[in-house]
């Protein structure tokens, strides 16, 4: 009962036209909804264009999700391997579809073996990694976290209030999930909303490649709804000792975090949380 094309736009919402209908009465009006399109990210190096992957998600901090992405997955390692980041504006594309393409050009010698990195799989917002086609690229690929970071219960329990306000996104059409990156005394560096969970960790953690601000080992992030597995693999590897969520963590987050030696909180809501693994980073 939607009319998309009668709508006002916004950066990553939609305003369409819907009929209310509340005790037996219908009304028109406008509600805003969250944009989802498709990013398809692309690599760039020695004159060869490269096709990594496709995700779905809320359009804005574009780049940042690309080189959050790549970093993740371990096709780059610091931002002198990016030499570029730009939107694909080619005469060959439809023009509605010029924002929908990244390309990222690397240094030469600045990522593995291309081959092995075009898997062409589709990214939902929902599930980052379904599509992935072996379970053994589910292994953590990093070397346990070293930091001495401590944090006061009393920080932790005052993140979800700092977050809440920061999302602006969220308050607007209630469809959007956030990362927010924090430091030991509880102030917001930055904070990163997207459809997908996973591309709201990665556009956090490009904001912190390309500002040089990498490794995240003296921060804390804050995630909106649940630690996933994907969350605690993205957290580590960009070597974040503080994870926390609002909501439940998964038996396998729990078990990477163990791993890596990494803390992890869940349903953190009030003045109350639960640790499941690193409790020794807590006072």
């Amino acid at each position: 009962m939607t009319d998309v094309s009668a709508g006002r736009s916004r950066a990553g919402i939609e305003s369409v036209k819907v009929v209310t209908v509340s005790d037996g009465s219908t009304q028109p009006r406008f509600d805003d909804v969250v944009r989802e399109e498709p990013l398809q990210i692309r690599i760039v190096q020695a004159g060869k264009t490269h096709d990594i992957a496709v995700t779905m998600r809320t359009p804005g901090n574009d780049f940042e999700l690309a080189a959050g992405f790549l970093f993740s997955e371990g096709v780059v390692r610091s931002p002198q391997d990016i030499v570029s980041i730009s939107y694909c504006i080619d005469d060959d594309i439809e023009r509605q579809q010029h924002y929908n393409i990244v390309n990222v050009e690397l240094a030469a010698g600045g990522a593995p073996a291309l081959e092995r990195l075009e898997r062409h799989f589709a990214i939902g917002s929902a599930c980052g990694i379904c599509g992935k086609a072996q379970l053994e690229s589910l292994q953590l690929r990093v070397a346990p976290i070293q930091s001495r970071m401590t944090v006061s219960s009393a920080v932790l329990t005052g993140l979800p209030k700092r977050l809440e306000h920061q999302q602006r996104a969220f308050a607007t059409t209630g469809g959007l999930h956030a990362s927010a990156l924090f430091d030991p005394v509880g102030n917001l560096e930055a904070i990163r909303e997207d459809v997908g969970r996973h591309n709201a960790m990665d556009k956090l953690i490009g904001f912190g490649l390309l500002n040089d601000r990498l490794p995240y080992n003296d921060a804390i992030v804050l995630v909106s709804g649940r630690s996933s597995f994907e969350i605690v693999q993205k957290a580590a590897v960009a070597s974040v000792p503080i994870v926390c969520s609002v909501s439940a963590p998964s038996t396998l987050a729990i078990e990477a975090a163990r791993d890596v030696q990494m803390t992890l909180v869940g349903f953190l809501r009030g003045r109350r949380f639960n640790v499941y693994s690193g409790g020794d980073r807590i006072v």
